[in-house]
């Protein structure tokens, strides 16, 4: 009888024993993916990252919001100023006379082309008052005055233009190498959460390295946009300097007309 005892004891004990592993896996297993879903959301992810990696992913969506700031703005800007060219060439080449085109803008010229004209316009009236246009040894320099001067003009409206490309040069080379700085040290974050536990679990593991590839989504994010907007930009931007240009020959060409003219 004692040893039917001792069995029924030692099977009651591994009885409640199994009961409570099972009943701690169910409550394991119940938890776990509430603990997951609330850490791996985007801003469970960021509350729960470093300081260093929330101060690299905060860095890169200012980054980005301003860089669409500028994109946004210069595609306005460009279309506003096509606009506004095409207007002033119609005027241009309407047969009017210049001077009075000239009287009617030069206080306050729209756009880069019109600051064109009237800074080519304003050299060559004070040069008339002056009669270096009748001077046949002084016509030469006024023609290669004025070229200056429309030169000097574009060159000083193109850079209004350019200001803040370099931003989203930078940004688009650099956002994903700053995005990988956060990889790296979410990557860091999973080998020391490793070392502490003792432990290679995937639950250990998966908080570091959603980590990392959520600096590394951020950083694309930013980085690809501004690296497809400055080459649109830029090629649009050459394109109207190459007009600005343009119209500075034929300007200067007129110019030189009307000095033989004079002559």
């Amino acid at each position: 009888m004692d040893h039917q005892t001792s069995l029924q004891v030692a099977s009651n004990h591994i009885a409640n024993a199994a009961q409570g592993v099972v009943t701690t896996v169910e409550q394991t297993g119940a938890a776990a993916p509430l603990v997951a879903h609330g850490s791996m959301s985007m801003w469970g992810l960021f509350w729960g990252a470093e300081p260093i990696v929330k101060l690299v992913m905060l860095g890169l969506v200012a980054a980005s919001i301003w860089s669409w700031t500028i994109i946004l703005y210069k595609v306005y800007r460009l279309q506003r100023l096509n606009a506004a060219a095409d207007q002033f060439e119609e005027a241009f080449w309407s047969g009017g006379a210049l001077d009075d085109l000239y009287d009617r803008i030069h206080n306050r010229p729209m756009d880069p082309l019109s600051a064109v004209f009237c800074a080519a316009m304003r050299e060559w009236r004070r040069s008339i008052s002056k009669g270096f246009a009748r001077a046949s040894d002084l016509r030469g320099t006024l023609e290669q005055r004025i070229d200056r001067v429309m030169q000097l003009t574009v060159g000083r409206e193109m850079e209004r233009l350019e200001r803040h490309m370099g931003f989203l040069a930078s940004l688009g080379s650099n956002g994903m190498i700053v995005g990988l700085f956060g990889t790296v040290l979410g990557i860091m974050n999973s080998f020391e959460s490793i070392a502490a536990q003792q432990n290679t679990n995937l639950a250990v593991v998966a908080p570091g390295i959603a980590e990392a590839l959520f600096a590394t989504a951020i950083g694309l994010v930013a980085a690809i946009p501004a690296t497809i907007a400055f080459n649109k930009i830029s090629s649009d931007l050459n394109r109207y300097a190459n007009r600005l240009d343009a119209f500075a020959s034929e300007f200067g060409a007129i110019i030189s007309r009307q000095l033989e003219e004079h002559a």
